[in-house]
């Protein structure tokens, strides 16, 4: 296990410790949010667009520099993530004329779709002033952490 890897387990384990039991949504989500921004020093932006109504993603919670508002799931990165389902590893945002620039520093990102019984619930979205800065550990520790979200939304719902 190398030293990002083993980042992310910590992160992980405090993750669970601190939302083992919580029933508030929005509090379990600003939880995760406020653990991985301040755990990753290229982390600058840090948080969830959630699905408030048909294919319709609002910001928040989130850390870092305002965000888009609202993200239509036929828009941005965040968008396809939420569309198909599917991780969306960026590593250069410049490169993609779909892109939709929430701040003009943002140079990669990784957005992580929460699935649950078939249906977006929302995006984990993380974006860095650093060009192609996430990796296949990024990838697998976030996506490991949106796996435990998708189970404690279901175990509260």
């Amino acid at each position: 296990m190398n030293q990002k890897q083993a980042l992310y387990a910590e992160v992980t384990q405090r993750i669970e410790a601190l939302i083992a039991g919580e029933t508030d949504w929005i509090a379990v989500l600003s939880t995760v949010v406020c653990e991985l921004h301040n755990s990753f020093d290229y982390y600058h932006w840090t948080g969830f667009y959630r699905t408030t109504e048909p294919q319709l993603l609002k910001v928040g919670p989130y850390m870092g520099g305002h965000g888009c508002l609202a993200i239509p799931f036929s828009k941005g990165v965040c968008g396809a993530a939420a569309a198909s389902q599917e991780t969306q590893l960026v590593p250069d945002v410049n490169a993609l004329p779909y892109h939709i620039a929430c701040s003009s520093s943002t140079q990669s990102e990784i957005v992580v779709p929460l699935v649950v019984d078939g249906q977006t619930i929302a995006v984990l979205d993380v974006d860095s002033d650093e060009p192609d800065v996430f990796d296949a550990d990024d990838q697998a520790g976030v996506e490991r952490i949106v796996k435990i979200l998708e189970n404690h939304y279901k175990s509260i719902k």
